[in-house]
């Protein structure tokens, strides 16, 4: 089990480019993955379906993760299918896990065709263990995170997601627990400050929590527009960014406790992987980009040192190989073609044999 000791709380953040793909893989070139890839239909043909999210970083994921057949794989963000298609045109078998029912769903039926090497598994990927126990797994060959909100959950402002359509304030990516609602109209003027700044580094968050405060005693927060048109009026709108869009992200990362889910999983995830299967994750903001960076490095190290040591001691948490050491961004064209994926990184590790400790 991998510890993720280094980042234990919001506040550890506060103290708190590019990488060209190359050949990494054992026993096989990134071409003959490419061929692989190219064969058995390279890029989705399903972009005129209603749910259909472009994946980011798509030939990426396929070069590091080397989707071949007989490969056991575990999608961790299934959403609409685009990352879990391409694995299984190149062969492989996929478990795509959601906590979303539509995208669980939409994915079902997309991927029908691949028969029995997909199965869509009701969850969240913070809970992998016991999903893995309960499917009788085994050890997995690789395994996929997009930590990136849908466009689909985006899109559809029925899911309370985003400020450029109006819905119920809810920003839950299953159908339990509070709503965003739930928090803005109920917590106190400091824990919503503390949000703001932690989860969105909202350097306005002082001042937009005491509206808040003040606006909820006339009448309760009940739409997205509601609260992202008042934060437009209250501090003013510079360039293209809404001014809203970090008390969002806030909000949408505290109710489904996205950075505690992304933490239980890195601390079981080593455990899952067989010797040389392999971890990637797409990350978006800068909080869920450091956890997972720094415990990809901290694992990738074969020893660790402390000013109180005379030398340094083998790393016990050693169980990594880093294969994208500045992490992979999206090129130009696909920045081009998909503005939603400019903030994106994608980072890769490789299960190692780990050295016995003495």
């Amino acid at each position: 089990m991998l510890s993720t000791h280094p980042i234990q709380k919001l506040s550890d953040f506060r103290r708190l480019r590019s990488f060209t793909s190359r050949s990494l893989f054992r026993g096989m070139t990134s071409k003959a993955v490419g061929c692989a890839y190219s064969m058995a239909g390279g890029r989705s043909d399903s972009t005129d379906q209603p749910f259909y999210h472009e994946s980011i970083l798509l030939d990426e994921v396929v070069h590091f993760l080397a989707p071949l057949n007989g490969r056991l794989f575990v999608d961790g963000t299934l959403g609409g299918g685009g990352h879990t298609e391409a694995l299984l045109r190149a062969g492989a078998t996929v478990k795509g896990i959601d906590r979303d029912a539509e995208a669980r769903d939409y994915a079902t039926e997309r991927l029908a065709r691949f028969g029995d090497r997909f199965e869509a598994v009701a969850g969240c990927f913070g809970e992998i263990s016991r999903l893995a126990e309960v499917g009788n797994w085994g050890g997995l060959d690789g395994i996929l995170l997009d930590l990136g909100v849908s466009s689909h959950q985006l899109d559809v402002g029925e899911r309370g997601f985003s400020f450029r359509f109006d819905g119920p304030l809810d920003m839950r990516m299953g159908d339990e627990g509070p709503t965003a609602a739930d928090l803005v109209n109920g917590w106190g003027e400091a824990e919503l400050r503390q949000i703001f700044w932690d989860l969105g580094e909202e350097k306005s968050g002082r001042k937009i929590a005491a509206w808040i405060v003040q606006e909820r005693a006339k009448a309760p927060f009940e739409t997205t527009l509601q609260l992202a048109d008042g934060i437009e009026k209250l501090i003013g709108r510079r360039g293209r960014t809404h001014p809203a869009t970090k008390v969002f992200q806030a909000l949408r990362i505290e109710v489904n406790d996205e950075l505690g889910e992304l933490r239980r999983f890195l601390e079981v995830a080593p455990d899952l992987l067989k010797i040389g299967g392999r971890l990637a994750i797409i990350t978006f903001h800068s909080l869920e980009d450091r956890i997972v960076k720094q415990t990809f490095r901290d694992a990738s190290k074969a020893e660790v040192d402390r000013p109180e040591w005379p030398s340094p001691r083998p790393n016990p948490n050693h169980v990594y190989r880093l294969l994208a050491r500045k992490g992979v961004a999206p090129g130009g064209e696909e920045v081009s073609r998909n503005a939603r994926s400019r903030s994106s990184r994608l980072r890769v590790v490789e299960r190692i044999k780990t050295p016995t400790v003495s």
